[in-house]
């Protein structure tokens, strides 16, 4: 197959035409042109988009990354040359499935080509499925190791093994294997489904032959029940028998109970009659203790009553006074002692002194101005005069100060240690002693008086009430008439007690029949009554449980049936087991059969591989082996032992993967166009140029599109 042209509105394409030639094709394009969108747009014109796909982290699914930019709908068109025809492919969108909608028809005619379908296009036309096409038909720089995938292991397997791509030692492999699970697979298959069967049946017997073998027990259980019950009945009419007999004597004895209460009730009544009601010697017993109850709380507060208040002591210049004379006396002291105190000090003296001395200055002058020269008796009689006048104020003055000072001490006197400010006040605090003191002795006569009145009132009523009789004996007269009423209501009720007995012995005991059969048993009727109960529990659970039996031994069947279907079961296991038998050695045989071929075609794809990388590296690799997970080692020339490809280069690994690809899509995809991506970026000049040389070749053949951001593919091949 070869393709001549593809347009697409697919990603960012928006109806672009991209056309090939025969041979090795070079589309040189810078980044973000659409070389990636042209080589996933090939793959989905093939085989569709893989709607199942979902986004995971940063990795877009195909029906959300290649939607068209522009929001038109996902499109398509591709002409190949297939089978000797010239065939257009078509795909546009249904709704919510991109290229859902496929068309196939021949370019020029126009015919359709039925063959070709959505769901098989890609298949027919390369001949391998999707995952074997992108991982033979395409590399890809990203990708360029080769990843295991089941379709692409099927088909290297069948072709190294078989030499072709058939794959029938699969599926005759495949076959085996589905009939071995259809015979045995873990738990399901036709040997665990009969092994589970004869399990089935099995417990069903053992079950069955467990039920017969319960019903056997139960029945004898139930024979020495019922056996038992029959004994432990008769011994129980014995016991009713003799019961009966001494319940007549109990009868008996109640009656005369009954008759000696009733005589004794009979004498207390009489003696009550004779005494005040029970009502009224409650009463006088109430009476009495709420009276003794008050005179008890009287006494205590007489007890509690403290001695009379203290007459306040009388101050010596108060004695004889009542307190109003007192303050009254202290009042007219303090007036007196401060007019004293501010009177002004006696000037007779004084003025004597000085009209003395004014007429002796008088007598001078006219002396003065009558005689010439003034005779001495007149200055000696003026001086005189003057000095007369002189101690008359001395000794005037000096008298009435002493006077008054003595007046003071008088008063003072009577305050001794207090000063005039607080002589008032004392006779005031005075005069509240008193007050307050008469107060508290009126308020105490009164208590006093008050308390005594009640103690008297209540010795009023504990006469009245006593009478002739101490308190003491009043109560236990009462109290005795009391107890003489109790002890007749105690007799009455304990009358009715014994006639209630009486009528309840009369009710129960009967004479029944005695025993029907001689009775050997010593048990009591508790304990008769108990075992009886004991043993019908038993009977009616062993009754039970034996229909129980009985009903699932019914369903089970016959233990000739189980034991038939049995021994079918066992036939056919053995018969299945023999079948798996001979499909294990069917199946190991196919195994050493495969062995043996892989063993010889094995190396086909690794010397295909290893001419490339030798070719590639200028022969510097001369050993490459490939694992089953198509890990890579390789040796050079001058290396004793192989490495991985993480001992090499990035350059060397993508070459030596590169060589691996190359054989495994010159082995699967012969006939597929081989698409490069981006795949020589890590490349040198030198094997660039090795590598497009094996291209070269490889176009031969077949078709070969080279998408390249660089030009080193050209200017190589130009040269």
């Amino acid at each position: 197959m070869k393709i001549y042209s593809m347009t697409a509105t697919f990603g960012k394409l928006q109806h672009e035409t991209l056309r090939f030639e025969d041979g090795l094709n070079i589309i040189e394009a810078p980044n973000e042109w659409g070389k990636s969108t042209w080589c996933a747009f090939i793959t989905a014109m093939l085989y569709g988009i893989d709607t199942r796909q979902r986004a995971g982290g940063a990795v877009l699914a195909g029906k959300e990354r290649f939607a068209p930019w522009s929001g038109a709908a996902m499109s398509g068109t591709m002409e190949i040359h297939w089978n000797g025809k010239d065939i257009t492919i078509e795909r546009s969108g249904k709704p919510r499935i991109p290229f859902g909608e496929f068309k196939a028809y021949e370019t020029h005619s126009g015919l359709p080509v039925p063959e070709l379908t959505a769901a098989n296009c890609g298949q027919q036309l390369l001949g391998v499925e999707r995952s074997v096409f992108t991982r033979a038909g395409f590399i890809r720089l990203q990708d360029m190791p080769v990843t295991q995938d089941d379709s692409l292991r099927r088909r290297l397997n069948s072709l190294v093994t078989t030499g072709d791509e058939s794959c029938a030692a699969d599926t005759l492999g495949k076959q085996l294997r589905d009939l071995k699970n259809k015979c045995r697979f873990n738990r399901s298959g036709l040997l665990p489904q009969a092994e589970q069967e004869q399990a089935l049946l099995q417990e069903k017997l053992d079950r069955l032959q467990a039920l017969q073998q319960c019903i056997a027990q139960q029945r004898i259980l139930q024979k020495n029940l019922e056996r038992q019950i029959r004994d432990l009945e008769n011994h129980a009419a014995a016991l009713r028998y003799e019961n009966a007999q001494q319940g007549h004597l109990k009868i008996e004895e109640a009656k005369a109970q009954c008759q000696q209460l009733a005589a004794q009730l009979q004498q207390l009544q009489d003696t009550c009659d004779q005494l005040p009601t029970k009502a009224a010697a409650m009463d006088a017993l109430n009476e009495l203790e709420a009276l003794q109850s008050k005179q008890i709380a009287l006494n205590a507060r007489l007890s509690a009553v403290t001695a009379p208040p203290a007459q306040p002591e009388v101050p010596v210049l108060f004695t004889g006074l009542s307190p109003a004379q007192a303050l009254e006396n202290a009042q007219s002291d303090t007036n007196r002692y401060n007019a004293l105190m501010s009177a002004k000090k006696e000037k007779t003296g004084w003025i004597v002194f000085a009209l003395l001395a004014v007429i002796a200055l008088l007598g001078v002058a006219v002396g003065m101005a009558l005689l010439h020269p003034v005779p001495v008796w007149l200055w000696i009689g003026c001086g005189a005069l003057v000095a007369v006048g002189l101690i008359y104020g001395l000794v005037s003055t000096s008298a009435g100060a002493k006077k008054k000072q003595e007046a003071l001490q008088e008063i003072a006197s009577k305050y001794p240690a207090l000063t005039v400010d607080h002589w008032i006040a004392y006779a005031q605090q005075y005069a509240q002693q008193v007050q307050t003191y008469q107060q508290e002795l009126a308020q105490y006569e009164q208590h006093c008086g008050t308390l005594t009145a009640e103690k008297a009132a209540l010795q009023n009523a504990m006469t009245q009430l006593c009478g002739d009789r101490t308190p003491e004996a009043h109560k236990a007269y009462f109290s005795h008439i009391l107890q003489q009423h109790n002890d007749c209501e105690a007799q009455k009720q304990a009358l009715e007690q014994a006639e209630r007995h009486y009528d309840g012995l009369c009710a129960v005991v009967s004479t029944p029949a005695p025993a029907a059969m001689p009775d050997s048993l010593t048990l009591s009727q508790e304990e008769t009554d108990r075992t009886l109960d004991s043993a019908h529990f038993e009977l009616k659970q062993s009754q039970l449980k034996m229909g129980q039996c009985l009903g699932q031994a019914e369903s089970f069947g016959t233990e000739q049936s189980i034991k038939a279907r049995l021994e079918q079961v066992n036939l056919r296991i053995a018969r299945l087991e023999e079948y798996f038998k001979a499909l294990e050695l069917a199946q190991e045989a196919l195994y050493q059969a495969s062995s043996a071929l892989q063993r010889k075609f094995a190396p086909r794809i690794s010397k295909q591989a290893q001419e490339y990388f030798a070719f590639l590296t200028d022969n510097r690799y001369e050993k490459l082996t490939i694992s089953d997970d198509f890990s890579l080692f390789t040796a050079a020339r001058e290396e004793d032992v192989t490495h991985g490809v993480q001992w090499r280069s990035d350059g060397t690994a993508d070459q030596l993967y590169f060589a691996l690809r190359l054989a495994v899509a010159q082995a699967l995809t012969p006939d597929a166009p081989l698409v490069l991506d981006d795949a020589f970026v890590r490349f040198d000049d030198a094997r660039l140029a090795k590598a497009l040389e094996l291209l070269k070749k490889e176009s031969d053949g077949k078709q070969v599109l080279v998408f390249s951001c660089q030009s080193r593919e050209k200017r190589i091949l130009s040269k």
